[in-house]
């Protein structure tokens, strides 16, 4: 799959949320999306993102942005993280990792000397009109919810 560029339109998806509906990008018309993909609910990581995200969460509402956090877990999984870290925005669970593969996020990693797939963290911004407004590639997860609201403030 050829790398996706910004000002492209974004790549279609459904997928189950955590509070049991369904989302689809096709449903987010006229809102800018936050489509942060990240590898594992609750690990340390993943944990600094998701509460960044949720420590800014008043200032993307104010840019009309949606947030939505994909990840490979399951909605039961989605539903414990939330809870325990309060996260006012929605979790997609992406388990069979094709919305994943369709962002081109979906890459062989390596730990420990072993391979394996994985979701490389990427955060899209899509706007209003369905196009990759930005796109940020390997996110360092400290101060990255920062960097994406400056992004979306710009647009």
């Amino acid at each position: 799959m050829t790398a996706l560029k910004e000002g492209a339109a974004a790549p279609r998806f459904s997928l189950l949320a955590d509070d049991g509906s369904t989302v689809s990008l096709a449903s987010l018309a006229g809102k800018n999306v936050v489509l942060y993909f990240y590898p594992k609910d609750d690990t340390s990581g993943c944990t600094t993102e998701a509460c960044e995200f949720r420590d800014l969460f008043p200032r993307f509402k104010a840019s009309n942005a949606i947030v939505l956090g994909v990840s490979p877990d399951d909605v039961a999984s989605h539903v414990k993280f939330k809870k325990k870290y309060e996260l006012p925005f929605t979790l997609l669970a992406d388990t069979e990792h094709a919305v994943a593969e369709k962002y081109g996020v979906w890459k062989e990693k390596s730990m420990y000397g072993r391979t394996y797939m994985g979701i490389e963290r990427t955060t899209f911004i899509i706007d209003e009109q369905g196009k990759l407004a930005k796109i940020f590639p390997k996110v360092k997860a400290a101060g990255h919810a920062a960097e994406v609201e400056a992004a979306l403030a710009a647009l």
